[in-house]
C-alpha cells in the first residue's frame, strides 16, 4: 500500500517565535543577514552572496529589469522570468547589467540629422534623459554632442527640430579620454558640476558615459550587490524546454546566476539541464533547481550538481497546484526535513548547500520563522509585485489603488514550459490564478520596513545572524485561539489606524 506519512502537513503561520536573552549587544546595526546564495565547501567563501535574504519570483508579474535593478540596490537578487522571447530576456538582463556600471555603454543615440520628434521616442522608449549624438546615431560612433531634457521643451518646441540645433556641440562638452578610471571621472563630475561625462577614445568615437547619479546611487544604496566590475547582480529564469538555445544567450548577456523554473523540480529533465549547464561552462555558471518538498527531491538536485535547491509546492497566493493536482506540502514541514538533510549533508560532505524558501508568507515575522526554520534566503512574489517597479499595471478599485498580479499557471502566462511532463506545448489546465495586490509604492521604502522589523525580531531572539538564527532558534506551535489572541481583538479599531499597524507583505 501506499505509504503514509503520519504529520500535519505546517505553515509558517502555525508558529511563534520565543525570544530569547536580548543584551546590549543585539541592536539593530549589528545584525548582518547576509547569506550565501550558492553551495559552498566549509572554509571556504560562496562565490555568490546576498546582502539581505531576499529574492524575486520568477514571474511575468513580478521579475522584469525594474525590479530587478530595484532590489540589486537594496542587496537582494531578481531572477528575470523566462517566459518570453530569449531576446527579450536578454535585453532586460543587459538593461541590468548597464544600469550600474560605473561606465555605461550608451544605448540611447541618435545622429545630428535626426529630429525633436526622434529623440522623444528614444526617450520614451528607454526612459533616459540623456541622448549622445554620433555621426550616425551608433553606439560607438564619432560623437558631436549630447542631448538632454534641459535642451528642449516638449510640447512647445517644433517636433520636426534637427537635433544638431537643439544639442550642446563636443566644443562645448566637457569629456574624458578612455583609459581614465572611475574615481578620477566621478572627480570630473563632482568638481565641473556634470550630470554626464563622455568617455571617447583619440579619435573622438564615444566608448562610454559616467553618470553623476550612479556616483549618488553608489552612495546612498550601501547595500548594493555587485559583481567585481561594480554593475548590478541579476539572475535568469530558465525552463527545461529551449535551455540549450536559452542558456548561452543568457550567459553572454551577463546573468550572473541562473535558476531552472518549474512547480515540481524532481524530475529528470531538471538534471539534464542543469548537466547541460556545468559541462557547457566547466562548472563556471551557477544554477539553482527545484521545486521539491522532500529530501528524496532536495538529495537528487544535488547530486546533480545544483547549486541552491528551492523548497515549495503550492504554498504561494496566486498556486493552485495543490488544489488542481493534489501535490504540495505545508511550506514549513517542507523546510523543517529538508533542512536538517541539508545539514547533514554538510556534515557528511563539507559541502554547505543553500536553500531557497518560494512562497507561503504572508507577513513580516513569517520571513523569520522561514529563516528560523532553515531556509537560507526567500522567494517572494505577491511582496514585490505590490512594488511601483513591478511589471504588473496600476489599476484603480474602488478609490485603492492595486498592481495587477499573475501566476505562470495561469493561461495569461502561457508558461506551459514549467510544467514539463512531456506532452503538449500549451497547458492543459490551469496552476494558478490572476488576482490583484494592493499597491505599496517604492521597493526601497516597503523593503527598508521589513528589513528593520525581521532585524529587531532577531534580536528578541538573541541573534545576530541567519546562520545563528539557525542553531539558536525556538519555536512553538500555536492553536487556533492562540493565532487570534495574536492579533488586535475585543476592542472597536479605527480603520485608519488599523491599516496603519497591520503590515501586511
Amino acid at each position: 500500500m501506499a505509504e503514509i506519512i503520519d504529520e500535519n502537513s505546517r505553515t509558517f503561520g502555525e508558529f511563534l517565535l520565543l525570544p530569547d536573552l536580548t543584551t546590549k549587544n543585539h541592536t539593530l546595526d549589528k545584525v548582518s543577514l547576509e547569506i550565501p546564495l550558492v553551495k559552498h565547501e566549509r572554509g571556504n567563501p560562496p562565490p555568490l552572496k546576498l546582502r539581505i535574504p531576499f529574492v524575486s519570483a520568477i514571474m511575468q508579474s513580478v521579475s522584469d529589469h525594474n525590479l530587478a535593478i530595484a532590489l540589486a540596490k537594496e542587496g537582494g537578487l531578481s531572477f528575470i522570468f523566462h517566459s518570453q522571447p530569449i531576446e527579450r530576456q536578454v535585453e532586460m538582463i543587459k538593461k541590468v547589467k548597464k544600469h550600474k556600471a560605473g561606465f555605461v555603454v550608451s544605448d540611447s543615440n541618435i545622429s545630428p540629422d535626426g529630429t525633436l520628434k526622434d529623440v522623444l521616442q528614444i526617450v520614451a522608449s528607454t526612459n533616459h534623459s540623456t541622448v549622445a549624438v554620433t555621426v550616425e546615431g551608433q553606439p560607438n560612433g564619432e560623437l558631436v554632442g549630447l542631448l538632454t531634457d534641459k535642451d528642449y521643451r516638449d510640447g512647445v518646441d517644433n517636433p520636426d527640430t534637427r537635433v544638431s540645433e537643439l544639442m550642446t556641440p563636443i566644443s562645448s562638452l566637457k569629456y574624458a579620454y578612455e583609459g581614465i578610471d572611475l574615481e578620477n571621472a566621478n572627480e570630473i563630475l563632482w568638481q565641473e558640476k556634470l550630470d554626464c561625462l563622455p568617455i571617447i577614445d583619440k579619435q573622438h568615437h564615444l566608448t562610454h558615459l559616467v553618470f553623476r547619479k550612479d556616483y549618488e546611487d553608489a552612495r546612498t544604496n550601501q547595500s548594493q550587490l555587485v559583481d567585481n566590475q561594480k554593475r548590478l547582480l541579476v539572475g535568469a529564469g530558465i525552463n527545461t524546454r529551449d535551455y540549450r538555445e536559452r542558456v548561452p544567450e543568457l550567459v553572454a548577456a551577463g546573468a550572473d546566476i541562473l535558476c531552472i523554473d518549474s512547480s515540481d523540480g524532481y524530475s529528470e529533465w531538471q538534471a539534464d539541464t542543469i548537466k547541460f549547464v556545468k559541462e557547457e561552462y566547466n562548472g563556471q555558471v551557477l544554477v539553482g533547481a527545484g521545486n521539491v518538498v522532500a529530501s528524496n527531491g532536495f538529495l537528487y538536485l544535488v547530486e546533480h550538481g545544483a547549486d541552491f535547491v528551492k523548497v515549495g509546492i503550492g504554498p504561494g497566493s496566486i498556486c493552485i497546484t495543490r488544489e488542481q493536482k493534489g501535490i504540495g506540502r505545508g511550506q514549513a514541514s517542507a523546510l523543517v526535513e529538508i533542512s536538517r538533510t541539508r545539514d547533514k549533508y554538510y556534515q557528511e560532505k563539507n559541502v554547505y548547500i543553500p536553500i531557497c524558501s518560494d512562497g507561503g508568507i504572508f507577513n513580516d515575522y513569517q520571513s523569520v520563522v522561514a529563516l528560523a526554520v532553515g531556509a537560507d534566503f526567500l522567494m517572494m512574489g505577491r511582496y514585490f509585485a505590490r512594488f511601483n517597479e513591478s511589471p504588473g499595471n496600476r489599476v484603480s478599485i474602488g478609490g485603492t489603488l492595486y498592481k495587477e498580479y499573475w501566476a505562470e499557471g495561469t493561461n495569461k502566462a502561457s508558461n506551459w514550459q514549467r510544467y514539463e511532463l512531456g506532452g503538449e506545448s500549451k497547458l492543459q489546465f490551469e496552476e494558478g490564478v490572476e488576482g490583484y495586490v494592493p499597491f505599496a509604492g517604492k521597493l526601497s521604502d516597503g523593503i527598508k520596513g521589513t528589513i528593520a522589523r525581521i532585524k529587531s525580531t532577531f534580536c528578541n531572539c538573541g541573534c545576530l545572524s541567519i546562520e545563528e538564527l539557525h542553531r539558536k532558534a525556538r519555536l512553538v506551535t500555536v492553536s487556533s485561539l492562540s493565532i487570534r489572541e495574536s492579533g488586535a481583538h475585543d476592542v472597536i479599531l479605527n480603520e485608519n489606524v488599523a491599516n496603519n499597524t497591520r503590515r501586511r507583505l
